[in-house]
């Protein structure tokens, strides 16, 4: 097979061949017709941003259907992760007095920086995550943290320099590489 570099004649000529196909196998994953239809033209609109920016897609095409796949799977992943933080969200949300019940605005809100805050905990090494939920969530000092996980303090310092960079970049929008 040839090898491909995607521009924009060979996604069209990549849509032409293997959207249907795409749809259908997300389909089969989903179990939802409409979400599919949704996830492959998502495909390919990812497709389309990577040949755009300062950095084109990694690697050339040698198996077009086989990255596809692994950017259809990214975002039914993104998708299953949304529907989970959703339904807790909303769980926790049904719990409440109508009263103090956020706005549809606030919840959509809430639930972009749910996703935001996933996203980043899931971009962090396991130690890196570990340290800094500690001292977010429960509130214990750098020194407190290096006990706990058998480590120095310098090591749990460089850890949360590495964390607040990443929700930094985040802020600024700059998601793409805030998991490298």
């Amino acid at each position: 097979m040839t090898v491909q570099t995607p521009t924009a004649d060979t996604i069209e000529w990549l849509y032409l061949r293997h959207h249907d196909g795409l749809r259908d196998w997300i389909h089969r994953k989903l179990n939802n017709a409409s979400h599919a239809a949704d996830l492959a033209h998502d495909t390919f609109v990812r497709l389309l941003m990577r040949t755009q920016g300062a950095s084109p897609p990694a690697g050339e095409l040698r198996e077009p259907l086989a990255y596809l796949r692994a950017i259809a799977n990214g975002l039914m992943i993104d998708h299953w992760r949304r529907q989970t933080l959703e339904k807790a969200y909303l769980e926790a949300l049904a719990a409440r007095p109508e009263a103090v019940a956020p706005s549809v605005e606030e919840r959509a809100i809430i639930l972009e920086t749910l996703e935001q805050i996933a996203r980043l905990l899931e971009a962090l090494k396991p130690s890196v995550r570990t340290a800094f939920l500690l001292a977010q969530i429960e509130g214990q000092t750098h020194a407190e943290i290096a006990q706990c996980m058998g480590v120095s303090v310098r090591t749990v310092e460089r850890w949360m320099a590495d964390a607040l960079y990443r929700c930094h970049r985040i802020l600024r929008g700059d998601t793409a590489r805030s998991a490298s």
